[in-house]
């Protein structure tokens, strides 16, 4: 029988490795352990650092169009992380926070006292903001090395990056670029074992976050902000790697006074608050469908949760005698169906519009 171990090999942290030993453990510490099968156990961690949003360790990217909230949104999460408190009902890890507020300090500095004055918060909290322009390629270092000098012994649990627009040099559409941001992004996360928050802006269509995939493809979660017509924003969590998904939030801002300005004009900004959701379509059986149209909706409820592709749907729709002779038959039935909010389409499939 194969020796038992009862000491992890994995003894050392990245930061003991000497610079220029080329990776090299300290003599008598394994560079790359091996973990006998017996000693592969649970961590006693919690996996998360808010419940069913964001987890302990990893990148997360927030995306949502312009004014859809995601920024508020994000620096809510982030402050109850500071704080440790409960978020909507959801528990919560504490501790620092680091923000880069790379779309502005300034708007930002206004965003953090209409916060403290609705939550009537007085004295510090661990929560640190860094309001210089930043190029996460070519800083990261520094910004470990800045953190690690003002936060001394501690380490930050939330490191957000607001946006990824503002903090890279390069095209977000660039595989390249993308590549070397999300190494960034990394050696942060690597350094102190924390989760990386990244806000990012949406593509032209609104369906995904804008650039290359490769960002979709490295991160631990993603989670998109919308914000409807009568200004409630929902915050939902699409995929998570380890957690559930389909986690939804519902928020609204409240314009707050903050100060004067030296015009003497009020200063603004706003608050995080809860909300209802908005309300519910009517529901399908509610909504006269065409035989054309009931045919198709009961064709893609017969392939939830995974959805089709439009060529998926076609092809089992012409089975069904749908679209055989017209091609167009079958986008028109397709059109009206999303029309009603009863489907609609992400990442190339198309779902069943949960009521």
């Amino acid at each position: 029988m194969a020796e038992r171990y009862d000491e992890d090999p994995f003894n050392f942290e990245p930061e003991d490795i000497p610079p220029g030993t080329n990776g090299e453990a300290p003599p008598g510490r394994q560079r790359l352990g091996l973990i006998p099968f017996a000693n592969i156990r649970p961590g006693a961690e919690p996996p998360y650092l808010v419940k069913g949003f964001i987890p302990r360790e990893g990148l997360t990217v927030v995306w949502g169009e312009p004014k859809s909230g995601k920024s508020f949104q994000s620096f809510d999460l982030a402050m109850a992380v500071a704080r440790g408190i409960e978020y909507r009902g959801r528990r919560v890890q504490q501790g620092p926070v680091v923000y880069c507020a790379a779309e502005g300090a300034t708007g930002f500095r206004n965003r953090v006292e209409a916060y403290r004055q609705h939550h009537d918060i007085v004295g510090e909290l661990p929560f640190y903001l860094v309001p210089d322009a930043l190029d996460l390629i070519a800083d990261a270092n520094a910004l470990v090395a800045s953190i690690r000098t003002t936060l001394g012994e501690a380490k930050p649990l939330l490191v957000v990056l607001d946006t990824l627009n503002r903090s890279l040099a390069g095209n977000e559409n660039d595989p390249g670029d993308m590549a070397a941001y999300i190494k960034a992004a990394d050696i942060i996360r690597e350094a102190f074992g924390c989760a990386v928050l990244i806000v990012h802006h949406c593509g032209t269509e609104g369906k995904r976050p804008r650039g290359h995939t490769s960002l979709t493809g490295a991160c631990d979660a993603q989670i998109a902000v919308k914000r409807t017509t009568d200004s409630i924003i929902t915050t939902t969590v699409e995929w998570m790697k380890d957690g559930p998904e389909g986690e939804t939030l519902y928020s609204t801002l409240k314009v707050m006074t903050v100060g004067l300005d030296s015009d003497g004009e009020d200063i603004t900004s706003c608050v995080v608050l809860e909300a209802e959701p908005a309300p519910a379509a009517p529901a399908a059986s509610q909504r006269k469908l065409g035989k054309n149209e009931q045919t198709l909706f009961d064709i893609l409820a017969d392939h939830m949760p995974d959805g089709l592709t439009k060529h998926e749907w076609n092809e089992l729709a012409r089975e069904d005698g749908i679209g055989r002779n017209r091609r167009a038959d079958l986008a028109d039935c397709r059109r009206r169906l999303k029309h009603k909010k009863l489907v609609h389409e992400y990442m190339d499939r198309w779902f069943i519009t949960k009521i």
